[in-house]
């Protein structure tokens, strides 16, 4: 099976341009060329998409997913290396959460100072505090 970019690029519901940028990083490549000159993707470039768009969405970056692609090809990496970086991955949202998790509480504790918000906007907590860079 060999779909033109368009058609990898409705299947993944990205943009032509995506996948001509992920070309260009070296992630993914076409098969061929048609004699229109559209680039052609086999069944292998569109698993790599796949697996592009689900790294992705697990909230890994475009130079980690190069990495695990290299690991991917490589005859010499084991499972405990792609485990590896999911780990660094998975601790690294972790803190990001306990962060936003921080930052909410205060939103909420600004909030709850604000009280009925009929306050002027020079004499509101929100403001102050952003200002003064006290929101943790």
């Amino acid at each position: 099976m060999t779909l033109t970019i368009g058609k990898v690029a409705s299947l993944f519901k990205v943009t032509a341009d995506t996948l001509r940028y992920y070309e260009r990083e070296g992630l993914i490549s076409p098969t061929a060329k048609s004699s229109g000159g559209y680039r052609l993707y086999d069944d292998k470039a569109v698993r790599r998409v796949r697996f592009i768009k689900q790294a992705q969405h697990c909230g890994f970056t475009l130079t980690e997913i190069r990495d695990l692609l290299t690991l991917r090809g490589s005859n010499r990496a084991r499972c405990r290396d792609i485990r590896r970086v999911a780990l660094e991955k998975k601790l690294e949202l972790e803190a990001k959460v306990k962060a936003m998790r921080s930052i909410s509480k205060a939103l909420d504790r600004l909030i709850a100072a604000c009280g009925d918000g009929s306050r002027r906007v020079g004499d509101c907590p929100i403001v102050a505090a952003l200002e003064k860079g006290q929101l943790r």
